[in-house]
């Protein structure tokens, strides 16, 4: 039996080791903490133990923290190379641990956050074109990337 409540627009992009959804709990006005408690509790129970916040503040960090996950922020206010890369490396010590499983969010799934999930893929090796990158994101996520997106994707093998 599964407990808690299901993220808003969780995805597995590799199964069982790295996850993507909005922001735990909500963002805005529809941020609460009954909800972040519940969704926290879901996370656990599929095996999630850390958490990698692309958002600019700490938001959720302590809480994250005090629900036993390896928490850290990487703060993406906009789609950069230098951001990028930074997200990267921080993405790759997470999951350097072989039993790491890792969430990424935003508070939405976005192009930023589609564009760093394909560069990521480049980055660690585990697809060489990006064309393909692209491609696998596209399907695993159900949207398009846009072009700022798809450009940094390339630039990915280098950090």
């Amino acid at each position: 039996m599964t407990v808690g409540l299901e993220p808003r627009s969780f995805i597995w992009v590799i199964s069982r080791r790295l996850a993507v959804s909005e922001r735990i709990g909500g963002f805005g006005f529809q941020h609460r903490r009954v909800r972040r408690e519940e969704e926290i509790a879901w996370l656990k129970s599929q095996g999630v133990n850390a958490v990698l916040s692309l958002l600019e503040g700490n938001q959720n960090l302590a809480a994250y923290e005090k629900a036993g996950f390896v928490a850290s922020s990487e703060p993406l206010p906009e789609l950069t190379v230098e951001g990028v890369r930074r997200v990267l490396k921080a993405m790759t010590r997470a999951l350097s641990k072989p039993d790491r499983v890792l969430l990424v969010h935003r508070d939405v799934i976005d192009d930023t956050l589609a564009g760093v999930l394909a560069a990521y893929l480049v980055h660690s090796g585990r697809i060489e074109e990006p064309i393909m990158a692209t491609a696998l994101i596209q399907e695993i996520l159900r949207r398009p990337l846009g072009p700022e997106a798809r450009a940094i994707i390339p630039l990915a093998s280098g950090a």
